[in-house]
């Protein structure tokens, strides 16, 4: 997340020079192996200045060839079709869905989580977008989904949950996950999430409000505020072993946005807090596409989100509040999970990493607020909630982390994945009087690149792909490509972030009956 946009200036305009760079830099062998995709490669490749030898095994080539850049593009790709019926005596809203994942942190600090509900109906889709390292995307992107399931489920069904659980029998299942092989948990701290989770939801038993189960917008508000307090709890109190603390600790001092959305038998509800986005492909009676925004991004673009901030402070911090578009001249989104450095007083701060055993130089932790840090809690993991009934016109959703959206805007992510969808490129009428030659030139340019046919099956790889290699031409360059790809950890961050991309594709079935009710 940020810290590469100047960066990118550079790039766009000198990508050939970078990669004539990478060939003549003298990178070790021992050190690319740390850094490149394919470390097998990396002895005896000759430079593209044509030194061979011992001279060119330094002289490395950071070019990748086409069956390299599909393996990077393709290696987290999942693509998942959805039984048509839900068992429950209804469609199924979602038909498929198709996700992938790249990185340009090592490790990745972007996570994704796709699950369907069983103890409720619908299915539930999160992108988190990690911050100052991934442990608090992995945390959340484990536990999220079944703070909201929960929190949606009728009060017969937690009492039979917590039935099974005082007796030592098998507890229903509550989410069918669907996982990639590269996905990871926290194994070592399996025991306290289920712990946590069980005392969520006698809480909600206890308030003997629950009856049929919360509805989205309420389940999502709850389970995102209550989460972020748990997740600040657990890195405050003793646990059982130093590994669990450790990862508690690392989850509260880093930070992660989430856009979740819950696709059901009443539409699709998406909860937002930060800057990833949920957009809606929408294919019009006249044959053109729009997007329709899910999500409002939550940072100092979006003025109501500022004055929210502001509200909340004194008006004598009104100077200092947002510094070079910056919360504190430091965090870019304005609501996120974890960050305990924005949210906890630096007294609570101090106390915690000064009197815990965690080693805090392994764990890249140190004792630091940030700057004119007087009212806090100046950040919280509130999400915005939005409703849309599914029409017939509705043909997937696009939830993604902002290194797409850096990439591209809301019109071309939807564009690219309804000719995925469609095969049919769609162009725009032109009249050629409104243009001169070299305008003209430029335009079927860019016209036979969008005309070449996909490379990939998978939609959210097909996003990734023209992220990366849409150059100021509008077409797909090939070097352009290969070089972002082949970037070396330390430099891959400079010039683009981790992008996670999920596109889900509605039951056309569904949609037409839910129109008609």
């Amino acid at each position: 997340m940020s810290g590469y946009v100047c960066s990118r200036v550079f790039f766009n305009t000198g990508i050939r020079h970078l990669s004539s760079y990478f060939a003549t830099s003298h990178v070790s062998p021992a050190t690319l192996s740390k850094t490149c995709l394919f470390p097998s490669h990396a002895r005896g490749i000759s430079s593209r200045s044509g030194r061979s030898g011992q001279e060119g095994e330094n002289a490395l080539d950071f070019h990748l060839n086409r069956l390299q850049i599909d393996a990077v593009l393709c290696a987290n790709e999942q693509s998942v079709r959805i039984p048509e019926f839900d068992g429950r005596g209804g469609p199924s809203p979602v038909l498929r869905f198709d996700s992938n994942q790249l990185a340009a942190n090592t490790p990745l600090e972007d996570r994704r989580s796709s699950a369907g509900c069983l103890q409720a109906r619908g299915m539930i889709f999160g992108v988190f977008d990690g911050h100052g390292g991934h442990a608090c995307a992995q945390a959340v992107s484990e536990r999220l989904l079944y703070y909201i399931a929960v929190a949606m489920m009728s009060e017969s069904v937690l009492e039979d949950l917590e039935a099974a659980m005082e007796t030592a029998r098998p507890v229903p299942p509550i989410l069918q996950w669907y996982k990639h092989r590269n996905d990871y948990n926290y194994r070592e701290s399996a025991a306290l999430y289920v712990n946590h989770l069980r005392v969520y939801w006698q809480e909600l038993l206890a308030s003997e409000e629950q009856g049929g189960g919360m509805s989205p917008v309420d389940a999502f508000s709850y389970a995102f505020q209550r989460l972020d307090t748990d997740l600040s709890l657990e890195a405050q109190v003793p646990l059982a072993n130093d590994l669990m603390r450790s990862t508690a600790i690392q989850a509260a001092f880093a930070g992660c946005t989430a856009c979740v959305a819950h696709v059901g038998p009443e539409g699709v509800h998406v909860a937002n807090a930060g800057d990833c986005r949920a957009v809606l492909g929408v294919h019009e009676d006249d044959g053109s596409w729009n997007a329709l925004p899910l999500t409002q991004d939550h940072n100092t673009t979006n003025q109501a989100e500022l004055e929210r901030v502001w509200s909340q402070h004194p008006v004598s911090e009104r100077q200092t509040l947002i510094v070079d578009d910056r919360l504190l001249g430091v965090l870019m989104p304005l609501r996120a999970f974890g960050d305990v450095r924005f949210k906890w007083s630096r007294e609570l701060q101090q106390s915690v990493l000064e009197n815990g055993d965690s080693d805090l130089e392994a764990l890249n932790l140190y004792q630091y607020a940030p700057p004119n840090y007087l009212t806090p809690p100046y950040l919280d993991a509130t999400p915005e909630v939005t409703y849309h009934r599914l029409r017939p016109q509705d043909r997937f959703l696009i939830v993604a982390s902002d290194g797409l959206w850096d990439e591209m805007s809301n019109e071309e992510a939807v564009r690219l994945v309804a000719e995925h969808l469609t095969g049919v490129h769609l162009q725009a009428p032109v009249s050629a009087s409104q243009l001169n030659l070299g305008q003209m030139h430029q335009l079927l340019l860019r016209r036979r690149a969008r005309a070449t046919p996909s490379l990939d099956r998978n939609a959210a790889t097909h996003l990734i792909r023209h992220a990366l290699s849409t150059n100021e031409y509008g077409e797909m360059d090939q070097e352009r490509l290969a070089t972002m790809l082949a970037l070396p950890s330390d430099l891959a961050r400079m010039y683009r972030d981790d992008i996670t991309v999920t596109v889900i594709y509605f039951n056309s079935n569904f949609s037409k009956t839910s129109h008609n009710k």
